[in-house]
């Protein structure tokens, strides 16, 4: 019945009521009609179907305003319905018809343009897991839940023998266990997270919230007494020995789980490079305890200093990682590169490897800009200098293809001993993070080549097209704001989305710019179809470089010895990976953005305790961000607060979303996105995750004059 139904009403825009579909198929019996009905219900309980107020059903894929997505508030009280392969849909607080963070809901698109407007239709399915909150006293019997995440209102009674361990203030996972009414439920302690005072429960909580959790569970323990500390002798079997060859690593000075490790020599004209990977799969393997963890978490959170590891120190921190001078298993990829930085010749197999030297980026970055040799570093420094010839070549060659380069400000927190916020402070990149980049670029784009040519099942990283008609809206923007842009949207291509960023390179609003074209921009995800990396100008792109802490990685790894090293190509083989690559990533995509989640809401909290001890002190910032409700501004060290609208005295104020501007309803006063403002921070919440700022005086630059 199902698939008559889609084939008759696969082309039909207009909502038919039941009697109607019946008629059009033809049924005539009281037992056929209940069938129908039946169905119908069923298919707009999976949300093929739309059923409207009045009965009527339509194909929901013909409904083209309307859009099926988990709707992600955020804290101010607006949100985005957040759709697959899509752009995301932005809700005002006044139109989210009773649904919360986190909920599958059904949306109507009122606005299509720089930002896509909609309203919320119907909630279809509440997400009640991994909830996470502090114990409140209710009484002197009962406890209740007070949310961490404000976005959810939802009244929580916790259970009182599951309770029983816990004291008020303590963080806590809980499982719901029932409804108790309208938003309101009974739910039991599954987890104490800590004392809310206890240093980094902070952190564990929003970790927590994620799914991130630093426990891997008995069933993992059990099989990491198995894991050994050394390499072992039958390991090296079949494997290249490389330990007579000069290979290091360069990572951050706290970092302990290296994955990734280089050798280089030239060769006649061409330059030898070797990237050297942690192979991970020798340790986790498919069905067992320990890969069931790995796969669920997806990928490590590095949540300020602290991570939430997708494997165990004793594979993240111990026989996985590179180490200085100790024999590791590997996975390489060795490449001939010639002088226009294009991979003439490549091998790659199983290998291993005794790392000659831990680097730190500041010591190679001594090297490579000050010529500055540091101790224990000398047998290397030519090295180095040859291998920065060459990631320049790379960095030459990728820019020539068209190689979106956004290279936008992160910031990073500085914690005392106690894990609280006392600076944070812009994380700088110099050549010798930008070398390494450029090697993995070169040896991701090499696997994943490899195999596409083989024309094997594999896990991409992809990053489609964008929009013409997005890209169209932020051209218009640009222009609307006084600046002369000749690149033509019509030419989607990475060469023209360069260009199109180069040509913003001069101008003061730059970063807020470059990062609302990044934003309009489809999303990086992982696929088993290659479509190319549009951002990387690639043809064919993957993750080969980081199993330590990404799944896909350590998936490719896997891929990579079934098809080169034991040659198994069999039907049967493709057939599988045919049918269980696709969910696998879907799945690594997920918690990719788990992950990005995570670590945005544990930023956004250390800001705001920073700021705590920063409250009436006066910035200079600029405009990032117009909403109707008030404008965000960014200060030097990227910390971003509110201005509501409000608070804005002597005017009225009026938001023009084509503007992106707010403009006085009598002065015609104008504040617009990159304008630099004087602020004055009179408000700031680490439990809200909130910071406010006034205006103070004057703005510098709120007229449309040019600097």
């Amino acid at each position: 019945m199902e698939d008559k139904i889609l084939e008759i009403l696969d082309n039909i825009h207009e909502a038919k009521t039941l009697i109607e579909i019946n008629d059009m198929l033809g049924l005539t019996t009281a037992e056929e009609l209940k069938e129908l009905q039946d169905t119908l219900e069923k298919m707009s309980e999976k949300y093929i179907i739309y059923k409207t107020k009045k009965e009527r059903y339509i194909l929901l894929k013909n409904c083209t305003n309307l859009k099926i997505g988990r709707l992600a508030l955020n804290k101010k009280g607006f949100g985005f319905v957040i759709l697959d392969k899509e752009e995301d849909l932005y809700i005002s607080e006044n139109d989210l018809n009773g649904a919360t963070h986190d909920d599958t809901v059904l949306a109507e698109i009122t606005r299509n343009g720089i930002k896509r407007e909609g309203r919320i239709v119907r909630i279809l399915n509440r997400n009640l897991s991994d909830l996470v909150g502090e114990i409140i006293k209710l009484d002197n019997e009962s406890f209740g839940l007070k949310l961490d995440d404000t976005k959810k209102d939802l009244e929580i009674i916790i259970d009182r023998d599951s309770a029983k361990d816990c004291v008020e203030g303590h963080k806590v996972v809980v499982k719901i266990l029932k409804e108790l009414g309208k938003k309101k439920y009974l739910a039991a302690v599954k987890t104490i997270i800590g004392h809310k005072d206890d240093p980094k429960v902070d952190i564990l909580s929003i970790a927590y919230k994620y799914s991130f959790d630093p426990d891997f569970g008995s069933e993992v323990e059990k099989e990491l007494d198995y894991i050994p500390n050394e390499v072992s002798e039958k390991d090296l079997v079949r494997r290249r020995d490389l330990t007579n060859e000069i290979i290091f690593t360069i990572d951050g000075s706290h970092t302990k789980d290296i994955d990734d490790a280089i050798s280089y020599e030239k060769v006649g004209n061409l330059h030898r490079l070797g990237v050297h990977i942690a192979d991970v799969s020798n340790y986790v393997k498919e069905n067992t305890a320990l890969g069931d963890a790995a796969y669920e978490r997806g990928t490590s959170a590095y949540l300020a200093d602290t991570v939430i590891p997708m494997l165990p120190h004793k594979l993240s921190n111990g026989i996985c990682s590179l180490n200085e001078g100790v024999i590791r298993l590997t996975m390489s990829c060795v490449m001939d590169i010639n002088e226009q930085g294009k991979v003439v010749n490549y091998d790659i197999f199983p290998s291993y490897i005794k790392s000659s030297k831990k680097m730190t980026y500041e010591c190679v970055n001594q090297i490579l800009m000050n010529n500055i040799v540091p101790d224990g570093y000398e047998p290397f420094a030519d090295t180095l200098k040859q291998m920065n010839n060459l990631a320049h070549i790379l960095q030459k060659e990728i820019t020539n293809r068209g190689y979106i380069n956004f290279d936008l400000d992160e910031a990073e927190v500085i914690q005392n001993e106690s894990g609280v916020a006392v600076d944070i402070v812009k994380r700088e990149r110099y050549d010798g993070e930008k070398l390494i980049e450029s090697f993995m670029i070169v040896a991701n784009e090499t696997v994943a080549s490899h195999i596409y040519n083989m024309d094997l099942p594999f896990v991409y990283r992809v990053h489609g097209t964008p929009n013409s008609e997005k890209i169209d809206d932020f051209v218009n923007l640009v222009k609307l704001m006084g600046y002369q842009i000749k690149t033509k949207a019509v030419d989607l291509s990475p060469k023209s989305m360069q260009k199109l960023l180069n040509e913003l390179g001069d101008i003061p609003e730059f970063e807020i710019l470059s990062s609302m074209l990044l934003r309009s921009m489809k999303k990086a995800e992982y696929s088993t179809e290659n479509i190319g990396h549009f951002g990387l100008a690639s043809k064919a792109y993957t993750h080969f470089t980081s199993p330590i802490r990404r799944f896909p990685d350590l998936t490719v790894h896997r891929l990579l010895k079934k098809y080169l090293v034991e040659k198994d190509m069999s039907m049967q083989t493709i057939r599988y990976l045919e049918n269980n690559l696709v969910e696998l990533c879907e799945h690594s995509s997920e918690r990719e953005v788990a992950s990005i989640n995570a670590e945005r809401d544990v930023l956004d909290m250390k800001m705001a305790e920073y700021m705590e001890s920063h409250i009436g002190e006066e910035y200079e910032g600029i405009i990032s961000s117009v909403t109707n409700f008030g404008m965000f501004v960014e200060l030097p060290n990227l910390v971003e607060g509110l201005i509501p609208v409000k608070s804005i005295k002597g005017d009225y104020y009026n938001y023009v979303p084509e503007l992106l501007s707010l403009v006085g309803n009598s002065t015609k006063k104008t504040y617009r996105i990159g304008d630099k403002v004087k602020v004055k921070c009179v408000a700031a919440s680490k439990v809200t995750a909130m910071i406010d700022f006034e205006l103070v005086k004057e703005d510098i630059k709120n007229d449309g004059s040019k600097e």
